[in-house]
């Protein structure tokens, strides 16, 4: 299984950037999959999931900013970032969590916000 996330960049305050997960080796049907972030000396959160039931959860510091999405055919996962602010500068990351418990993480994509 991998999970190649992609799309990151340098932006000013108030851009947008789309990122990319594209998996191999796993499919999406069943299985919970989401966008997580990190930034420097800080833990890894939850920014937005796809629950295996289809629901979707956003952290309320990205709501009506952030759209998470996914293309079955394309086996991609995907994160819409509008309005994007200097504290939404981490290293993000994607996942998925199988319904048997198994948890795969893409390498992580760099995003900067500029203010």
């Amino acid at each position: 299984v991998q999970l190649q996330a992609s799309g990151g960049g340098l932006v000013q305050a108030g851009g947008s950037l789309k990122l990319s997960c594209a998996a191999s080796g796993i499919t999406f049907s069943g299985n919970a999959i989401g966008w997580y972030r990190q930034a420097p000396g800080k833990q890894r959160d939850l920014v937005a999931l796809i629950t295996s039931g289809s629901t979707i959860n956003y952290a309320d510091s990205v709501k009506g900013r952030f759209t998470i999405s996914r293309d079955d055919a394309k086996n991609t996962l995907y994160l819409q970032m509008n309005s994007l602010k200097p504290e939404d500068t981490a290293l993000y990351y994607c996942k998925i969590r199988t319904s048997t418990g198994y948890i795969y993480w893409g390498q992580g994509t760099q995003v900067t916000v500029s203010s």
